[in-house]
């Protein structure tokens, strides 16, 4: 009977045994390890452009440095409510700094015969004229004007003595004309000489 026994419950155990192991959790499978995280690239930065080199200027002789003692310095009020603004140079004597929206220009001055003060590019790229009533910026590589009608505080009290001197004297406008000039004289083209008419051979006497 123990044998009998033993045997029973060695079955019963055997016939546990699959049902055990349908139940059992299933293992886990391994975790993946983590996938690198990807570095992100720094975004590229923009280049700062680099300032036009500095030109090279002359030292100015004696009439450059009159001629600049001649320019009125400060703020011009000009046409379509711009301005433009006048400077020395800050590090060479005779020189003239001309800010014009974002641009700055370096200027020589020059007096011309009539009166008027040219305000040379040194990189020959503009031209700045002042003369009694208004000043004006011209761009000498296109023939135009860039900004006209310029008048600083000093050419305002111009302006208004030669409209004081007109109704005194009569001729006090044709001096302001002249005054007003701008410098430029046009070069008036050549005219061929005309050929001296030759002189016709005189009739030969009629005989008696």
């Amino acid at each position: 009977m123990p044998k009998l026994r033993s045997s029973a419950a060695a079955l019963i155990l055997c016939a546990a045994l699959p049902a055990f192991a349908q139940t059992a959790p299933a293992a886990k499978p391994a975790a993946k390890p983590a996938a690198k995280a990807a570095t992100a690239k720094p975004a590229p930065t923009k280049k700062t452009p680099l300032p036009p080199p500095e030109p090279v200027l002359n030292e100015a002789d004696e009439a450059q440095l009159a001629a600049a003692e001649r320019a009125y310095l400060g703020n011009y009020a000009c046409e379509f409510k711009e301005t433009v603004q006048i400077e020395k140079h800050p590090k060479v004597a005779g020189y003239i700094n001309v800010a014009w929206k974002k641009q700055v220009f370096t200027m020589k001055p020059v007096l011309s015969s009539t009166g008027a003060l040219r305000l040379e590019d040194v990189s020959g790229r503009t031209l700045m004229i002042q003369i009694a009533n208004k000043s004006m910026l011209l761009d000498t590589k296109i023939g135009q004007r860039l900004i006209d009608d310029c008048v600083h505080p000093e050419q305002e009290k111009l302006i208004a003595a030669a409209k004081a001197a007109k109704i005194n004297d009569p001729e006090a406008e044709a001096a302001e004309a002249a005054r007003s000039g701008l410098g430029i004289t046009p070069t008036a083209p050549e005219t061929p000489a005309t050929p001296p008419v030759a002189a016709k051979p005189a009739k030969p006497a009629k005989a008696k």
